[in-house]
């Protein structure tokens, strides 16, 4: 079992962004699963090119995206992307697309493909505050989520793909004075957790195949 797992550049000024601290802290092996990943850069026009090669590198089973949500306070497994680009702030290609769809005439939204109920109650089984989120957002954190899904929808080979939106970290909150944040190493353990919850379940699913055909 592959897996690819993306994180984002430092964006609006801010010289970490939690998201690649965490991913680049994943261990290459988790039990059976073969962990890659990539870094993102936080721009509409760029990021969805960057990860479509980094599958095709990778040829993983399972893609899972993360990326920054300041202010939010558990780690947030998102069930749906929609089909907007509508930026608050300008991404770091200088650029804010207002009212702009991801893919043009594409679907209105796509739905994560992982089990992030299953994911999310595992989470919280561990310590991690967790949660079924039903917002990504417009920003890049769902363009990218989008992109992810439309790629996988016409894939060749079969690929559960989903996106988690993660707190600051602390010396982020520490610098914007009492914003809810989450260390680097939970933010690592939530994302083992799902990438296992997820392997675990794509795993039953191809052996209850095999058993059909």
């Amino acid at each position: 079992m592959k897996a690819l797992v993306t994180g984002f550049d430092p964006f609006a000024g801010d010289e970490v962004n939690p998201s690649s601290l965490a991913v680049g802290k994943l261990k290459k092996h988790l039990g059976s699963i073969v962990v890659h990943t990539a870094e993102l850069p936080t721009s509409y026009a760029r990021s969805a090119e960057v990860l479509r090669a980094a599958i095709e590198k990778a040829k993983p089973d399972i893609v899972l995206c993360v990326g920054q949500a300041g202010g939010r306070t558990e780690l947030c497994l998102e069930r749906v992307a929609i089909n907007v680009q509508d930026a608050r702030i300008r991404d770091n290609d200088g650029k804010q697309p207002i009212d702009r769809p991801v893919v043009a005439d594409g679907p209105a939204a796509h739905f994560t493909t992982l089990p992030i109920k299953a994911c999310v109650a595992e989470m919280r089984k561990a310590g991690l505050p967790a949660a079924v989120s039903n917002t990504a957002g417009t920003f890049v954190c769902n363009h990218i989520f989008y992109a992810l899904m439309d790629i996988a929808a016409s894939h060749p080979r079969p690929i559960r793909g989903g996106f988690l939106h993660i707190p600051y970290v602390p010396e982020q909150a520490a610098r914007l004075g009492g914003a809810p944040s989450m260390s680097v190493s939970d933010i690592v353990r939530g994302i083992e957790i799902i990438l296992e919850v997820s392997a675990s379940r794509e795993s039953d699913l191809r052996t209850a195949e095999g058993r059909i055909s």
